[in-house]
C-alpha cells in the first residue's frame, strides 16, 4: 500500500526533504556514541550539498549543525562542533519596535519638508537662509505638482509654506517666482517589426 505525506509526520524542516528526516531519525537510533558522531557529521555533509554555502564557511556550517539539531528535535546526543542553538531561542521574537506617532497636515509634502523647516525656521536672517527657503518652496511646488498638477501656482505653494512654518517662513508672492516644473509625458511604446521568415 502507497504511504502518502499527508499521512506521515510533518518535517521539521522540509526545505531538506523526507530523507534527510529518515536519515536523522536512524541516526538517534545508534546506540554507540562515536559511531552516532560519525553517522551526524555524515548526515552533515549530504545537508552541505542539498544548501548551498552562502556567506561565512564557520556560520554556514553552524547553522547546519542547528538545523540537524532542530531536525532531531534537539534530542541527538553527539559531540557537536559547535556549540547549538538553545530549543527556547527558536520561539523568542525581537522586542516590538514603538513607534512615536507623528502628525503630517499636507501628507504629499511629507516629514522631510517639516524638518527642512524647523531647520530654516532656527537660522539667523541672512542670504543662507533665504536660499533654504527658496530651495523648500520649489521642492513643495515639486511635491504638489505630482499630486495635483492642475492646482499647482506659486502663491498657493507660498500660503503653505507660510501655513506649515507657523509664520516663520515667509515670501513674498507679488514678486518671488518659483522654477516651471511639468509632468514629462510617458515616452510611446515602440512596436518592434517582426522579420518574416524567407
Amino acid at each position: 500500500m502507497l504511504s502518502y505525506n499527508t499521512r506521515r509526520p510533518k518535517l521539521r524542516l522540509p526545505e531538506y526533504g523526507r530523507n534527510i528526516q529518515q536519515m536523522v531519525d536512524y541516526c538517534q537510533t545508534i546506540t554507540d556514541r562515536d559511531e552516532r558522531t560519525r553517522c551526524a557529521y555524515t548526515i552533515v555533509e549530504v545537508m552541505k550539498t542539498l544548501l548551498p554555502q552562502t556567506g561565512d564557511a564557520d556560520e554556514y556550517m553552524r547553522k547546519l549543525w542547528d538545523h540537524l539539531a532542530i531536525m532531531s528535535d534537539f534530542a541527538l546526543d553527539v559531540d557537536y562542533p559547535f556549540e547549538i542553538i538553545a530549543p527556547d531561542h527558536l520561539e523568542s521574537r525581537p522586542e516590538p519596535i514603538s513607534y512615536r506617532p507623528s502628525y503630517i497636515r499636507h501628507q504629499h509634502y511629507g516629514k522631510g519638508i517639516e524638518k527642512l523647516m524647523d531647520a530654516a525656521s532656527a537660522m539667523e536672517a541672512g542670504e543662507e537662509k533665504d536660499a533654504l527657503v527658496h530651495l523648500i518652496a520649489n521642492q513643495m511646488k515639486k511635491l504638489r505638482l505630482t499630486v495635483n498638477p492642475d492646482t499647482t501656482d506659486d502663491r498657493k505653494v507660498i500660503m503653505e509654506l507660510a501655513d506649515l512654518s507657523h509664520g516663520n517662513l515667509l515670501l513674498d508672492p507679488d514678486t518671488t517666482h518659483l522654477h516651471d516644473y511639468s509632468i514629462a509625458d510617458l515616452p510611446a511604446a515602440t512596436k518592434k517589426k517582426r522579420k518574416r521568415k524567407r
